[in-house]
């Protein structure tokens, strides 16, 4: 079983299909069916008609499933300097113990608990002195 390929759109032939013209310079031309072998005879040109192989091809199409996929380059991570810290520092940051970073994380927090006591402190004894005045210009 021979499968012959269409003259004109370039499909394949299979037997019992298509019709073969043999020109009377000894030219053979095997055309899938009529509509190939007429195009043919209008001298039309397969690469500007769409639905042809040739045409497909020259214009690069169905080209995405035949070829390989392309292959995707592999992210490759930097470390950078962050606003305020240089890499060093934030390596240094990295490499400390667990149980230095919780003790620096406690102290901080105990100083900041510190600083809204103070902060509560000054607040509440303007505004005693502030009621104590109210009290006396009121009476």
């Amino acid at each position: 079983m021979k499968i012959q390929l269409c003259q004109f759109s370039g499909y394949k032939i299979y037997p019992g299909h298509g019709k073969t013209m043999v020109k009377s310079d000894g030219k053979v031309f095997m055309f899938l069916n009529s509509k190939c072998e007429s195009a043919h005879k209008l001298k039309r040109n397969p690469r500007k008609i769409t639905w042809t192989v040739l045409y497909r091809r020259k214009h690069r199409k169905g080209i995405e499933e035949e070829q390989a996929k392309k292959k995707t380059r592999k992210v490759v991570k930097h470390q950078r300097a962050i606003v305020g810290l240089d890499l060093n520092e934030i390596l240094a940051k990295r490499n400390q113990k667990p149980e230095v970073r919780k003790a620096q994380r406690e102290q901080a927090i105990k100083a900041a608990k510190e600083k809204n006591r103070a902060e509560k402190a000054a607040k509440k004894t303007t505004t005693s002195t502030a009621a104590k005045v109210m009290q006396l210009n009121f009476n």
